[in-house]
């Protein structure tokens, strides 16, 4: 008879992979760490780690069975429309655990962080922790609202709001979730998609006074639909047709303690980012606070609320990544085969090796566009970087999401049939999850279109192709260096061709073509990093991890030219263990004005 007290090796193989996932996953990531470091310095970093550490050791635990638990489909958000008595109240029931994570989200600073301009590196950091949970319920709200901050401090609200203006942003960064504001956007409409310019919800002025409307239509997309305030673009009268007549509005969930004409008309199933309530929503004359300048609507939407979602969505992306990558990797060393670990076998090390290059590289591009987010914000960035900025935001938003749905796959494939089981891992809902990220902000093709169209109109891939340029010259690294020049002389030469044809003819060759480029981007953020690394680490782990993608991704290197390929991958699998902080030289030299 079977003695279940006596279960099969494989079982305790399962639990020694569950035993050897990292409780802290700021600690556990030394290429965070060290990447951070390198763009902070050493002192600015040691400032910030107990912060990271903290909440890093929060998210791997606390916060990772509060997302595993909202994410079961019997605790899924359930609408409710009417109270006890009758009263309309378009609420959201959400089960406990869901509160409990936003308590652990919000309460790691990752919104107050915005209290002082230069902190998007460590908002996004704090942001790229929470994501190793996948959207998790919060991740899509925490951009929202950042959208929202950003907008209000930089551009307003009516004069006459000041007072209302800065108790909204005092809520808005508090990181008490309990009491804060959190934040939304509902942009899209039924007829509209992508084409914002065919939208009809009318703003009709309520008192110009104050800088108060009241706005009448539908929108089609509305995540985070119980947002305390969401950023809503509506048509304003006699202000024209398309996106030139529509302005941009802060309309409040509640006014006076009563519902402010905003009706629910169904919450969605979507295949990933189950936890968060994403709906249809009826405006019926809803008091709205105009943002800025009515005429400016549409920029300061893609300015400050559309840049701002892409930058997060590619930061959550590339957590994905990781987490999948991690899960993939110690799953490898604990499953045995034949009578081996299967991280012995050359397949699984080749697929392992691929996995954690293409982490580091979506790592290194996502934490480079917010380091220079922050010198922009700080005035020691020119224009060039915000015209190099602008192409960088929508190519890393789209290949990264690209790259992590290939990173995803790749680790549920190593799991095998575990590896499509919702309650074995998290590798199932971060696959669901980054699937809405590819469509969340811009589907692949509409960001495509905008990158050519900025291309084309303003000649901004010049400044794009220029900042790759001046992060390789320097380096002492002569495969990077030449290699990677001669690899953007190609695709500059290319893409000057590609852009001499019709706009439309263009188009199928252009996508692959920037496939290139992101990917030569993303190596040269690598190599920058690589350089730091060598010299004050003595490590050459991210110049080998750079020179592979290199190889892989952007020259298409066929293996009969890689020297001793099997043996790279052996040294490139798996990361360092055992999961601890790297203190080891911080770095006390010099800030460089260019890269910090």
């Amino acid at each position: 008879m079977f003695d279940h007290d006596e279960k099969p090796h494989d079982y305790t193989g399962f639990a020694e992979w569950e035993a050897a996932q990292p409780t802290n996953f700021f600690t556990s990531d030394r290429n965070l760490q060290r990447t951070l470091e390198f763009y902070w310095g050493s002192t600015r970093y040691k400032e910030h780690a107990a912060q990271l550490y903290h909440f890093g050791g929060v998210s791997a635990t606390a916060l990772d069975k509060a997302a595993r638990i909202s994410n079961e489909r019997a605790n899924l958000p359930v609408l409710t429309r009417f109270d006890a008595i009758g009263n309309r109240i378009e609420d959201v029931d959400y089960h406990p655990s869901y509160h409990e994570a936003g308590r652990y989200v919000y309460g790691s600073g990752v919104m107050s962080a915005y209290g002082e301009p230069g902190n998007n590196l460590l908002a996004l950091s704090l942001t790229y922790l929470s994501a190793l949970n996948g959207e998790a319920g919060h991740n899509c709200p925490l951009a929202c609202t950042a959208g929202v901050i950003k907008s209000l401090q930089t551009v307003g609200l009516h004069p006459a709001q000041s007072q209302f203006l800065e108790h909204t942003l005092d809520r808005l960064l508090d990181p008490d979730y309990d009491a804060n504001y959190i934040g939304a956007q509902y942009l899209t409409e039924i007829q509209g998609g992508s084409d914002v310019g065919a939208n009809t919800t009318q703003a009709t002025p309520l008192d110009p006074q104050l800088g108060t409307w009241v706005l009448n239509g539908e929108k089609w997309f509305c995540s985070n639909v119980t947002a305390d305030l969401a950023l809503v673009t509506a048509r304003v009268p006699g202000q024209g047709d398309g996106t030139r007549g529509l302005g941009l509005f802060l309309v409040p969930r509640h006014v006076d303690g009563k519902l402010n004409g905003m009706f629910i008309n169904r919450i969605k199933e979507k295949v990933g980012t189950a936890s968060l309530a994403t709906a249809e929503v009826v405006f019926e004359d809803a008091v709205a606070y105009q943002v800025g300048d009515t005429q400016r609507g549409i920029q300061n939407v893609m300015t400050h609320v559309i840049n701002t979602s892409r930058v997060y969505n590619a930061i959550c992306t590339s957590a994905y990544a990781r987490r999948a990558y991690v899960v993939a990797w110690t799953y490898a060393e604990h499953r045995n085969a034949f009578g081996h670990p299967i991280i012995h076998f050359p397949l699984v090390q080749d697929v392992l090796t691929k996995m954690r290059s293409d982490v580091t590289a979506l790592a290194s591009g996502s934490l480079f566009i917010a380091r220079q987010l922050d010198r922009l914000e700080l005035g020691d960035a020119d224009a060039a970087i915000e015209e190099a900025l602008r192409v960088a935001i929508n190519l890393n938003k789209y290949r990264s999401a690209v790259n992590a749905h290939e990173v995803i796959n790749h680790g549920i494939e190593l799991l095998g049939g575990n590896g499509a089981i919702e309650t074995f891992s998290v590798l199932p809902r971060l696959l669901r999850d980054n699937v809405v990220c590819e469509n969340w902000e811009g589907t692949h093709n509409v960001l495509m279109a905008q990158v050519q169209r900025d291309m084309r109109r303003y000649g901004l891939h010049k400044s794009f192709l220029a900042l790759i340029r001046r992060m390789l010259e320097p380096l002492a690294v002569r495969e990077l260096r030449v290699n990677g020049l001669q690899a953007l002389d190609q695709i500059s030469a290319e893409l000057d061709a590609i852009l001499e044809l019709e706009e439309l003819m263009a188009s199928v060759y252009f996508r692959p073509m920037m496939d290139r480029l992101t990917d030569l981007f993303y190596t040269a953020c690598m190599a920058v990093e690589a350089a730091w690394e060598l010299a004050l680490k003595q490590d050459k782990t991210k110049q080998r991890l750079a020179e592979f993608y290199l190889y892989r991704r952007v020259m298409k290197r066929p293996l009969s030219e890689w020297t001793a390929y099997p043996e790279q991958i052996s040294r490139l699998c798996y990361d360092v263990r055992p999961w601890k902080v790297d203190h080891k030289d911080h770095w006390e030299g010099d800030d460089d004005p260019f890269w910090r």
